[in-house]
């Protein structure tokens, strides 16, 4: 059995010749994202791997499929840069990945001491050789309120890291989670916005909550809010950040991933010309730290998710039970 592996970073060359090894699959294996010009390099394999960068749309789909591919794995949690509903459609077999969400959640709190701390702005001074302390008096996480929207496997990792610091913390999610109701005091969506220092985000991103962060979700957030986003850009809309930015109302962010970051996180564009103005221009604030979609990037998740890559292809192949599958058999 042979399986087509996209987007491959060195650091995954490893666990791909293990996961390989270990399944006894041949890999072909690429650093290309995966497009329609490239879907051709799946020819001869039943299976193809992907990251987070390409659009994996019903054209690219339709091509895997008639090359013979009946199994795709994206070697990250999220999903939405796949057609799921077309791939279901063609009886091709998706599946995640999933790693411990310790990471996520070790950034997240990260994040937030470096937004109450000034980091970024203290940071440029001391490159300068200014380590002058106006402007950056921070704030306590003790004398705080901390709201977390949503309370999955990260969520609740993250309520469990700040449940020493002292701080209330607050949760919004459609479903509560047993396991962090006695740290949390579970609020509607609007309470939750109105009574935060802190707002951070852990939710996959669905039609239903894009763009919930929004100019009338900042409206009715406290001035000098702090929000972090570990979880998906498109949470939050970056025209309202911006704005929340330049008026004051948004006193830090500590994003993670941003909207409209694909094609700028994960590669080197020193000598690059990139249009995308937002973007470039939402980085330059001092008081907005903006990483490369790195929270997950631990040793143990890089190996988990191409555990999940490729031993969720040969699962759904074998006609065992994928626990990651996001589409199932066709009936």
């Amino acid at each position: 059995m042979k399986i087509m592996v996209y987007e491959a970073r060195p650091d995954e060359r490893a666990d791909l010749e293990k996961q390989a090894a270990l399944h006894g699959v041949e890999l072909s294996v690429t650093d290309a994202v995966p497009t329609l010009e490239n879907a051709s390099l799946a020819a001869g394999c039943i299976g193809v791997s992907i990251l987070g960068q390409g659009c994996i749309d019903a054209a690219l789909l339709d091509a895997y499929h008639a090359l013979g591919i009946r199994y795709l794995s994206t070697r990250t949690i999220g999903y939405d840069h796949i057609d799921l509903d077309h791939a279901r459609s063609i009886g091709l077999r998706v599946c995640s990945a999933s790693y411990a969400p310790n990471g996520v959640a070790d950034f997240t709190v990260m994040m937030i001491l470096m937004c109450l701390r000034h980091y970024k702005q203290a940071l440029w001074r001391g490159q300068v050789n200014d380590f002058s302390l106006t402007g950056l008096q921070g704030r306590e996480m003790k004398d705080l309120t901390i709201g977390i929207i949503g309370t999955g496997r990260i969520g609740a990792q993250v309520v469990r890291n700040l449940s020493g610091f002292g701080c209330r913390i607050l949760a919004y999610d459609l479903r509560r989670n047993p396991a962090v109701e006695p740290q949390v005091t579970y609020v509607d969506f609007d309470t939750l916005l109105a009574q935060s220092d802190v707002i951070t985000l852990h939710m996959p991103l669905l039609d239903s909550n894009r763009h919930i962060i929004n100019r009338e979700s900042v409206a009715k957030m406290r001035d000098g809010v702090v929000i972090v986003n570990c979880s998906r850009g498109e949470l939050a809309d970056i025209e309202a950040l911006i704005e929340g930015i330049e008026t004051g109302k948004i006193g830090a962010l500590g994003m993670d991933t941003v909207e409209g970051d694909e094609g700028i996180i994960h590669a080197d564009h020193r000598v690059d010309i990139l249009p995308n103005r937002n973007w470039f221009y939402l980085h330059q604030f001092r008081n907005v730290i903006m990483t490369q979609h790195m929270a997950f990037y631990t040793d143990a998740a890089v190996s988990s998710m191409v555990d999940c890559g490729i031993g969720g292809i040969c699962q759904m192949a074998a006609g065992e039970s994928c626990p990651t599958e996001l589409t199932g058999p066709v009936q």
